[in-house]
């Protein structure tokens, strides 16, 4: 079998009625947000554009799992293209999806659609894959197509930002002129990779804080900035307050700086806008 190259990967795809990703993108404003394209492409070592050949309908005493008003498929799909991964995949893939079904109980047609798929990697070399989430599979576009292939790029970066896990450590150090002073907020990674957050207080100054991602505060580092891989890892998984237990040990006026200055760091942040259901989501 010719193979292109890409990682052997897997998925298991299900759609829900109304998720908005699996909506035509005819549209001027697309409904799937960074952040949601973000939960899909960081969970997935292999991402491919495919387009369905076949989509066989499953028994339903084959399918008890399948959830409540939807009908299992058995999709045969050709491989397009890649766009994150390595080795190689088969030009036809396999695998199982749950279609949601309408007033009339039938399943929308995906035949000969095209759709980017999420994955992660199978053992196998047959072409049966599995998603990485039960939506990972949306609508192609060469807007999407864009969109996910710069996100990958970011993901796969030598520096590229870890996970955050948790908030380790915070302080604040007051200076030898009133209004001064720093904060320092240290986070815990999936990686053990460090993170800080520094605030520099300067009188008469505009507040300003900062991003290191290594074990020296970095004097060059800035801010993130909205819709990128650093954005996404501090607004969508950071606590808004900062919790108690990172203060251990620090004074009462410097505690009370340090938990205003995390503020205004989120505030800086902002929101962090997602349309696919949080079950979905990453813990």
């Amino acid at each position: 079998m010719h193979k292109i190259p890409i990682t052997i990967s897997a998925l298991f795809f299900m759609i829900t009625a109304d998720f908005p990703a699996f909506s035509q993108s005819d549209t001027p404003a697309d409904p799937l947000q960074y952040a949601d394209l973000a939960d899909l492409s960081v969970n997935a070592p292999v991402i491919a554009h495919v387009t369905v050949k076949n989509a066989i309908k499953v028994a339903p005493e084959r399918a008890l799992n399948a959830p409540a008003g939807t009908r299992r498929h058995y999709i045969i799909a050709t491989t397009n293209a890649l766009i994150r991964g390595q080795g190689g995949i088969p030009d036809t893939i396999r695998y199982i999806i749950d279609l949601p079904l309408d007033d009339r109980g039938r399943a929308p047609k995906i035949k000969k659609k095209s759709f980017i798929i999420f994955a992660r990697n199978l053992t196998t070399a047959n072409g049966d894959v599995q998603l990485a989430a039960q939506d990972a599979q949306i609508i192609w576009t060469p807007e999407r197509d864009q969109r996910v292939r710069s996100l990958v790029r970011e993901i796969v970066a030598r520096n590229a930002p870890p996970a955050i896990t948790r908030i380790g450590s915070a302080f604040h150090v007051s200076g030898t002129i009133i209004g001064e002073g720093e904060t320092q907020i240290f986070m815990e990674t999936k990686s053990n990779d460090p993170v800080s957050i520094t605030v520099l207080s300067r009188d008469g100054q505009k507040k300003v804080w900062a991003v290191s991602l290594g074990e020296i505060v970095d004097e060059a580092a800035r801010a993130p900035i909205r819709n990128s891989l650093l954005w996404y890892r501090l607004a969508c998984f950071l606590p808004k307050s900062l919790p108690n237990e990172s203060l251990a040990g620090v004074s009462g006026e410097n505690a009370t700086q340090a938990r205003r200055d995390y503020g205004l760091v989120m505030q800086d942040l902002g929101d962090c806008p997602r349309s696919r259901p949080a079950e979905y989501r990453p813990k």
